[in-house]
């Protein structure tokens, strides 16, 4: 160890809770001394200072300096006695998060300083104690640490999963390339062999720098990348959201009559299910097959219907003969305007204009994935050639550790309703699995979500908020984790942000974003997030949970990197023109919503 005195920069002089104050010697000629031919910085956000107490040694880390962190009770006194600037302004405040005894270092303070205790920089051999004390085992390298670069990065995947953690900075900062590089480090890890993530990504961003390690779900997959055909049944997701998807309004009593129509299809079809559910637990919400056109045509068939007595006991004959699986109505002869045949259904409930609306989004090819979803679609008795076990199977339960959910061909529109349908899937899935040895205790799941603020805005009642806050909450029960990625911190729904025991910051230069920040971390800590505008691209602060104390670390960097990074502006515009007949391609694709 270095000798103490050479190390000393100062004495507490005021401790208030986990915070000291700490006056600078008057005897340091300069703030980057060298310690056995190290350069080493004094006083600057984010270092550590260490305090000595016998054979324990506190550590903390420096939040304010100059006069800003001179105690409130010493500021009138001395600045009465001792004008001088430099007197006033030589001090620095800390705040303290661990301590070592016998050469073990753990979070959290049991005894605190007295005042006038020697305050110390804290040497390479202290950070190698403070950050050595993680197992491979149990955690994954994601970088090196800023002020030693010897020093590897390591976050705990315990704590990082069952505490939920939240990755933010500005476009540009190194998001993409940081979730890259926690993703990869979990899919090399050769010992875990069961590791399982779910990466819910809206613009196909990790496609390429995953491509070892994952298995791509997307709408009009590219088989020869090995790509496997987005699917989500329509059939899966709750009553609301499915209404959602169409644009007509209907009223609180037209939606029951549709919701009563739904369950009475679900019911008919439980008989081709195995083994078949039981019936009183069955209701318009359960994911239990039937045919959407049928649907559409028993309710369309019923508006239509017009009657050759008062009665409205015997149906007038058909003038068109309909069809479902074409989604072509029965055309029945037209009512007469006078008091004659042939009557008006007087029981229709008036929506054709909704069941239009629900039409056309039944043809849009957009919704192909939602509504034809291969052999996941019913035929109109509710039969499936593949079932929901089989679509977990293949996002959960692949070779590959990654799963990544390509909604980059999913309109803007429904983007919302179908992320919070695949969250619910799963979700609920794993809830009922907690006791099976693919449940989330037996076999945890990491969901990652990019750009979350799309589809978890803050005040939003949707189902996507609401699953991701039930996760939130409860997720950790059933071996659920979150990682959520977002450029807007703003726009997250509170209750999920507070939540999250770890926050990875990069650099973030909106003043509201970082407040928002600061609010989710340890009051004597939120000050910390004033270094966000100044970090480098990749580099971040690691604070909560999954670290052993609070981190400023440079992410490695993918050797392939995520669509999202920017272009080479300079090297792109050195090419020569591209054939200006790759506009009549470009039309192509975007009339057929498809890449290539």
């Amino acid at each position: 160890m270095s000798d103490q005195n050479s190390t000393l920069i100062g004495r507490v002089k005021s401790i208030t809770g986990s915070k000291v104050s700490i006056q600078l010697d008057s005897k340091i000629k300069s703030i980057m001394p060298i310690v056995d031919g190290v350069l080493y910085r004094v006083g600057q956000i984010g270092s550590f200072i260490k305090i000595s107490l016998g054979y324990t040694k506190l550590y903390g880390i420096v939040n304010q300096i100059g006069a800003d962190a001179l105690p409130e009770s010493l500021r009138e006194l001395v600045m009465n006695e001792n004008n001088d600037a430099r007197f006033t302004t030589r001090w620095i405040s800390a705040v303290l998060i661990g301590e070592t005894f016998i050469d073990k270092f753990e979070r959290g303070v049991t005894q605190f300083p007295n005042v006038e205790d020697e305050v110390h920089i804290v040497t390479l051999e202290d950070l190698n104690l403070i950050y050595g004390g993680m197992t491979e085992d149990q955690s994954i390298c994601v970088g090196n640490i800023s002020v030693s670069e010897s020093l590897p990065a390591r976050v705990d995947i315990n704590k990082l999963l069952t505490r939920h953690c939240a990755l933010v900075g500005s476009t540009g900062s190194g998001k993409s390339n940081s979730v890259s590089v926690i993703l990869s480090a979990i899919a090399k890890k050769n010992e875990y062999k069961s590791a399982r993530v779910f990466v819910i990504d809206p613009h196909g961003e990790y496609n390429s720098s995953l491509k070892d390690d994952n298995q791509v779900f997307r709408i009009n997959a590219d088989v020869s990348k090995n790509e496997k055909e987005l699917y989500i049944p329509f059939w899966a997701l709750p009553f609301d959201e499915l209404m959602k998807i169409f644009s007509g309004r209907v009223s609180d009593q037209q939606r029951d009559y549709i919701r009563e129509k739904i369950l009475e299809l679900k019911l008919g079809s439980i008989t081709h299910i195995n083994p078949v559910p039981n019936q009183a637990a069955i209701t318009a919400d359960s994911p239990i097959p039937f045919s959407i056109k049928k649907l559409w045509f028993d309710l369309d068939d019923f508006e239509r219907q017009t009657y050759t007595d008062m009665a409205r006991s015997i149906q007038s004959n058909l003038v068109q003969t309909g069809n479902a699986n074409e989604l072509r109505s029965n055309i029945y002869q037209p009512a007469s305007t006078t008091n004659t045949a042939p009557y008006l259904n007087n029981r229709a409930k008036g929506i054709l204009n909704f069941l239009d609306s629900m039409r056309n989004r039944l043809v849009d090819n957009r919704y192909r994935f939602l509504f034809s979803p291969g052999e996941y679609e019913p035929t109109h008795l509710g039969e499936i050639v593949r079932d929901l076990n089989q679509l977990l199977s293949e996002w959960l339960g692949s070779n590959k550790k990654i799963a990544i959910l390509d909604l980059s061909g999913v309109p803007t529109e429904i983007m919302a309703s179908v992320s919070g349908a695949i969250l619910k899937i799963i979700f609920d899935s794993l809830f009922w699995a907690q006791n099976l040895s693919v449940g989330g205790r037996k076999q945890p799941l990491l969901i990652v979500l990019e750009e979350a603020h799309n589809y978890l805005k803050t005040g939003v009642d949707s189902i996507s908020s609401r699953t991701v806050q039930a996760i939130a909450k409860e997720g950790r029960k059933y071996g659920l984790g979150l990682l959520l990625v977002t450029q807007r911190p703003t726009e997250l729904d509170e209750t999920v942000l507070s939540q999250c025991g770890t926050v990875i910051a990069l650099r973030m230069y909106n003043s509201s974003d970082r407040s928002h920040i600061a609010s989710a971390l340890q009051d004597d800590l939120n000050n910390i997030t004033d270094l966000l505008p100044s970090l480098r691209t990749g580099e971040a602060l690691i604070i909560g949970e999954a670290v052993k104390i609070p981190s400023r670390a440079k992410f490695f960097k993918m050797s392939e990197s995520p669509k999202s990074s920017d272009p080479k502006v300079n090297e792109e515009w050195k090419k020569d023109q591209p054939d200006v007949t790759e506009y009549s391609r470009a039309v192509e694709y975007w009339r057929d919503q498809r890449f290539n």
